[in-house]
């Protein structure tokens, strides 16, 4: 029973997009896939990430069919905000969001966490998404995007899983300014990161790699 953190380097990069891709792959290969967003913002009547993330998961896990988008999150919030911003009546506990990852990940061969931002964003005012995951001791996956400033901000999410010895790999969701990636940001990667790769390219065989 494994477990796989899906992080970015900030907001609206892909990692519900990228996390759909994880679920169909790893059913394919016979595993009950199992999903969970800690936290999630921006919630007036619908959590949409969360429910996209449900839907995807009840056609491959039976233990999922009669969850709800309450059982699959520990805390939403209606601000857009950081977790911390968003709560503005500070009642997350990060015990809680602990709990809830223990009960789900019961349901499941794997089960894929997604993240809300990126690895600094503040859950509570000392305790921040990366800590999260250090927290859950879970393999981390690093979306990235692929617009202008991406490399800076790649290479400082790497610096920050690096600096806490954490087991990571990354990819390139390749979306924005794609066409331009190629001459503004790929040549260094492909010298940098010879092996690097992009979540419609590289998916399948991260999964396939992935050692469960």
């Amino acid at each position: 029973m494994q477990s796989l953190f899906i992080t970015a380097t900030g907001t609206n990069v892909g990692k519900t997009h990228t996390t759909l891709q994880l679920i169909q792959g790893f059913a394919k290969r016979g595993l009950k896939v199992g999903v969970y967003k800690p936290v999630e913002t921006g919630v007036e009547k619908l959590a949409q990430d969360a429910t996209a993330l449900l839907d995807a998961c009840k056609k491959v896990n039976p233990h999922f069919k009669d969850f709800s988008t309450e059982d699959i999150t520990a805390y939403t919030f209606a601000l857009p905000a950081a977790p911390f911003c968003a709560d503005t009546k500070h009642t997350i506990d990060i015990q809680h969001i602990i709990d809830t990852y223990n009960t789900l990940k019961k349901t499941c061969d794997i089960l894929l966490v997604e993240g809300a931002g990126g690895l600094m964003v503040p859950i509570t005012q000392d305790f921040l998404m990366i800590d999260l995951a250090q927290k859950l001791q879970t393999k981390v996956l690093l979306v990235t995007p692929s617009r202008l400033g991406c490399i800076n901000d790649t290479l400082l999410s790497m610096e920050a899983l690096h600096s806490r010895h954490m087991s990571f790999d990354w990819c390139v969701n390749l979306f924005e300014e794609k066409e331009q990636f190629k001459e503004v940001t790929q040549p260094f990667y492909d010298e940098r990161f010879p092996d690097w790769w992009s979540v419609d390219e590289g998916l399948q065989r991260f999964i396939s790699t992935y050692g469960l």
